[in-house]
């Protein structure tokens, strides 16, 4: 007698024949595809994620309602709004020129300058930026200097913002805010 166990064990009997495919491979069936519960999940999940990261790109940006007007200066049109240069478009803009609507169906050209009064009469301001550029602007009735009209409030050495209308190589002033914060920047 022999009590001798046999320690290997037998696959189970397969009938593989040459119409069945083996584990894995390839049925020749086409897939499914997704359902269109997964199809919804995945859109709801990506537009989450989208919503998500507009927000922390908008949180980031410091912007808010109240900040993104049209035009320099933010709401209100030309530097007539809350939009500050430290933290608008060209936080970093010392001067420059662009187009803008004239509310009338038209366009005009304006400047936006950020610089030092270097003069200053009852009809005229005179700016310096820091590279150099120096530009005489024409102050009239309808000039917003700080909160009220006319140059009185200003001085010698102020910092200041402008914002002009140009017309060929002369500039009317539309608004002079003391300081580098209001006006300077377009709002995009």
């Amino acid at each position: 007698m022999s009590t001798e166990q046999s320690n290997t064990i037998e696959a189970p009997a397969s009938s593989t024949s040459d119409t069945q495919s083996s584990w894995g491979a390839a049925d020749g069936k086409p897939s499914a595809g997704w359902s269109r519960r997964k199809t919804i999940a995945a859109v709801a999940i990506a537009a989450g994620v989208a919503g998500i990261g507009g927000a922390v790109i908008w949180a980031s940006s410091g912007s808010s309602t109240a900040t993104t007007g049209q035009g320099f200066g933010g709401t209100g049109g030309p530097g007539g709004g809350a939009r500050s240069g430290a933290s608008g478009a060209l936080p970093n803009a010392l001067h420059g020129e662009y187009v803008a609507s004239d509310g009338n169906g038209g366009y005009e050209t304006d400047l936006m300058q950020l610089g030092k009064v270097t003069a200053v009469g009852p009809t005229s301001v005179t700016a310096l930026s820091s590279d150099g550029f120096s530009q005489v602007y024409t102050v009239d009735a309808a000039t917003a200097v700080g909160t009220g009209t006319g140059t009185s409030s200003l001085a010698t050495g102020d910092t200041v913002t402008i914002v002009a209308k140009t017309t060929g190589t002369a500039a009317t002033a539309k608004t002079v805010t003391e300081g580098t914060t209001a006006g300077a920047g377009p709002a995009l």
